[in-house]
């Protein structure tokens, strides 16, 4: 018991800092993509995870995916701002993490690329266990649930079953395909029970509540550890900003938005804390110190050259050697 506080402790400081640091990358790009109210989702599905291991984020809320595989909070900042110091200089803003940390890079801004090419990573993890190489890594990739439905995920899946590779697909459901509600476009009783026509494990559990995506997760990532295949988790979460910055999702009805409030990931993971004898001056602190941070950082980048013609490497696609 005092090991789950613990972690759901840590687990806490993640979702805060990425709650604080969301909300100001959405201030400071309207076209961000906002991950406030998946934080449980997000923090819980690879927070367990090796440094040897392999992390495929979705695009809602990979930074800080990243700073739990030891980004610089300074550098992604440089990424949202267009600053020389950011890692991808200036590129497609949230889709492309530090390779060197083990996390996959998506091919294209474009949704469903990624689940390919972590297909890919784990079968190079598969290629080095026949081969003789000791190698337990694991692939750990999320996707939305509008993302389901295309032709990447039954073919990553697919693969992913027959080869029996060491992968873990979860599903970050937030319930809506930028605009369309989740009813409108899959039938079923969950896109876990999909995993019933590829031969492998589907669970659909409560993506508010860290602790249960971190133990669902977990426990698929045993499974492929131990070469018995991929399995395929749905984390049922929700959006309570709009699909990017500038969205007023007036699409939603109002109610819906209250009730999901009212299940706010962070207030319910507070109420756990509190319940294992953490105080409101702990709590609150975690809080200062995420922003004090975050702020830091936005204030110390803003100050950096923008990214130029040089960091963009314009100049050497003209060159004829």
């Amino acid at each position: 018991m005092r090991e789950r506080q613990s972690r759901l402790a840590e687990m806490y400081r993640w979702m805060v800092l990425c709650r604080v640091l969301e909300r100001a990358c959405a201030r400071a790009n309207p076209r961000w993509f906002p991950a406030e109210g998946e934080e449980a989702t997000i923090v819980g599905t690879f927070f367990g995870l090796r440094p040897d291991d392999v992390v495929a984020p979705h695009y809602r809320g990979p930074f800080v995916v990243y700073l739990m595989r030891g980004a610089e909070l300074p550098r992604l900042v440089g990424q949202v701002l267009g600053k020389v110091n950011g890692y991808t200089k200036g590129r497609p803003t949230p889709f492309c993490g530090p390779v060197a940390l083990n996390v996959v890079p998506w091919v294209a801004a474009d949704l469903g690329t990624s689940l390919s090419v972590a297909a890919g990573a784990a079968l190079g993890f598969s290629y080095q266990r026949e081969a003789g190489i000791p190698n337990d890594g694991v692939v750990v990739v999320t996707f939305g649930d509008g993302t389901a439905n295309r032709g990447d995920f039954h073919e990553a899946v697919n693969l992913a079953a027959v080869w029996k590779l060491p992968i873990v697909f979860v599903c970050q459901n937030n319930g809506y395909a930028i605009s369309l509600p989740l009813p409108t476009y899959v039938v079923g009783p969950s896109i876990a029970a999909r995993a019933a026509g590829y031969g492998i494990p589907g669970r659909v559990v409560d993506g508010n509540d860290a602790l249960a995506v971190d133990d669902a997760v977990q426990a698929a990532v045993c499974r492929a550890r131990a070469g018995d295949g991929p399995s395929l988790i749905e984390a049922q979460t929700y959006r309570l900003a709009g699909h990017w910055a500038e969205d007023a999702a007036t699409y939603r009805p109002a109610d819906e938005l209250a009730l999901w409030k009212r299940r706010d990931p962070l207030d319910r993971a507070r109420q756990q804390l509190r319940a294992a004898g953490h105080d409101e001056a702990s709590l609150a602190s975690i809080e200062d110190q995420a922003r004090r941070d975050v702020d830091r950082a936005f204030e110390t980048v803003r100050e950096l050259p923008d990214v130029g013609i040089a960091e963009l490497g314009a100049d050497e696609a003209f060159r004829r050697d």
